[in-house]
C-alpha cells in the first residue's frame, strides 16, 4: 500500500476514533499531498515525494517547537510536540549518531572532500543517500566538525 493511501486510511480511522491531534496532523498532510498533486498535475504521488512533504511538515513542527519553547509559550510547544510525535510515525527510522558519523565519513572519503568549501557536496551526498533518515541540522554540524 502506498504511503498516501496509508495516510488516507489512518485519517479515516483517527476521525472515527475522535483522535483530534492525529486528525489535525493528517488533515494538514493530506492537504499538502493534494496541493502537490494539483501542482504536478498527477493522479498519485510517489512515496519519495510524500516523504519529502512529510519531512517538511516534521521540520516545520520542530522549528515551531523551538520558537515556542524559546519564547515561553509552553502550551503551544506541547501542541507542536504532540503533532510531531504523530508525524514521525510515518517517517523512516532515523540514523543513530554512529551511523550518521559513518555515513559522513564515507561521503567525505568518496568525494575526496578536504575543507569547508566541500561541505555542500558532502551534505548533498549524505542527504540523498539517506533520504528522510537524517536530521539536516545534526548532519550539517557533523560535516562541519569533520571538515574543519
Amino acid at each position: 500500500m502506498s504511503l498516501s493511501k496509508q495516510i488516507d486510511k489512518d485519517y479515516i480511522a483517527a476521525y472515527k476514533a475522535k483522535a483530534t491531534i492525529k486528525v489535525a496532523v493528517l488533515r494538514h498532510l493530506k492537504t499538502a499531498i493534494k496541493n502537490r498533486m494539483i501542482e504536478d498535475k498527477s493522479e498519485e504521488l510517489s512515496d519519495d515525494i510524500v516523504f519529502d512533504l512529510l519531512a517538511k511538515q516534521v521540520k516545520q513542527r520542530k522549528d515551531s517547537f523551538e520558537q515556542f519553547t524559546k519564547h515561553g509559550r509552553d502550551e503551544l510547544a506541547k501542541i507542536e510536540a504532540d503533532e510531531l510525535v504523530e508525524l514521525e510515525q510515518y517517517m523512516p527510522k532515523q540514523l543513530s549518531d554512529d551511523e550518521l558519523a559513518a555515513a559522513v565519513d564515507k561521503a567525505i572519503g568518496d568525494l575526496g572532500a578536504s575543507g569547508l568549501q566541500d561541505m555542500g557536496k558532502v551534505m548533498g551526498a549524505v542527504l540523498a543517500a539517506y533520504k528522510g533518515q537524517v536530521d539536516g541540522k545534526k548532519a550539517s554540524d557533523m560535516v562541519k566538525t569533520k571538515l574543519s
